[in-house]
């Protein structure tokens, strides 16, 4: 009977023995499994280049749209322990996240607990109109559309300059934007940028410049910005448009008479185009045009408030995107029978 007894004990001992050393397993194969879970890159891929947390959103919502998206095939419990372990749980924000190639779940757990939201960027070129802006601005990714359906004048009041025509008042810049950003937004801050730039740029201006407000520099600006894209040609050009001012001359640049045309250039500029009047036809009217037919860049700005000095009067491209410049009009007549006509002598 004792033997039994003594059998019976055993047995229960090396079960116990067998259950602990299967826990012990199991807690072990769990924690390495957990570990690989830490260390593991999401699946991330083009097709989930972000995930899109909405508010009130727990980290099981959260999950659950990881996995929809494939990106983790794991359960809400390392992720809890996770969340717990670096102390984040219950302070994760709402908003569009960023999923990038290598991106542990411990990147993202910090991020959505810093509210480090993805963010886009949308920039306004140097040179562009005020219609490709509004053109760029409607094709920009995950930017709302609150401006779509106004026209020009309504968008200036709904951005705070009411009565402002709108061409050239926009910073040509980089803005970055996030998810639920509008078109209004980026161009409020383009507004408020180029604006606030202008003023400076003004107060520093070349006292001898002829220009009597700080838009008659950006109109200017922006006839240099049109006529070149060389940095070293921009205070020359604008040294030309200056002493043809200070002469009462006709400024005579092209790119006034194309934006007066609008959609009716199509591409080339006739001789009958230029003898046609329209408020910004430069060959028929003295002065700066009405308003700038651009946006012109810190740059031409600059340009435009500190001309090269000089006695030059004339330019002519030559066709590779320099020009040629000259100080009386029979050598202008002979740059342009050499370089447009290809009649040198």
């Amino acid at each position: 009977m004792n033997r039994m007894k003594m059998r019976g004990r055993a047995f229960w001992r090396v079960f116990a023995l067998l259950v602990l050393l299967a826990m012990a397993g199991a807690v072990a194969y769990g924690w390495i499994d957990y570990q690989r879970f830490v260390r593991s890159p999401l699946a991330v891929s083009a097709q989930t280049p972000s995930v899109d947390v909405g508010k009130g959103s727990n980290l099981r919502d959260v999950v659950g749209l990881l996995r929809g998206q494939h990106v983790t095939t794991t359960g809400p419990l390392y992720w809890r322990v996770l969340a717990e372990q670096l102390r984040v749980a219950g302070r994760l924000h709402a908003g569009e996240y960023a999923l990038t190639t290598g991106m542990t779940p411990r990147d993202l757990l910090l991020n959505m607990a810093a509210g480090k939201v993805l963010q886009r960027n949308f920039t306004i070129v140097d040179g562009w109109t005020f219609r490709d802006l509004r053109q760029a601005l409607a094709k920009a990714d995950k930017l709302r559309q609150d401006g779509a359906g106004l026209d020009d004048a309504q968008l200036m009041v709904k951005i705070g300059a009411p009565g402002e025509m709108p061409e050239g008042r926009f910073l040509p810049e980089t803005y970055a934007y996030v998810k639920g950003d509008t078109d209004l937004d980026i161009l409020r801050r383009a507004h408020a940028a180029m604006a606030k730039m202008l003023d400076t740029l003004w107060a520093q201006r070349d006292s001898q410049v002829p220009l009597a407000t700080p838009y008659d520099a950006l109109i200017l600006a922006s006839i240099v910005e049109k006529e070149t894209g060389r940095a070293d040609e921009r205070p020359r050009i604008a040294g030309v448009f200056v002493r043809r001012l200070q002469n009462h001359m006709l400024l005579q640049t092209d790119p006034t008479v194309i934006y007066g045309m609008g959609e009716s250039y199509a591409g080339n500029i006739h001789k009958s185009d230029l003898t046609t009047d329209t408020p910004y036809n430069t060959y028929t009217r003295q002065g700066l045009p009405p308003t700038p037919i651009a946006m012109p860049g810190k740059p031409a700005i600059e340009a435009a408030l500190h001309p090269a000095q000089g006695s030059e009067l004339y330019f002519v491209s030559r066709g590779d995107g320099s020009h040629v410049f000259s100080s009386s009009l029979d050598e202008h007549n002979r740059n342009v029978a050499c370089y447009q006509l290809k009649r040198c002598q």
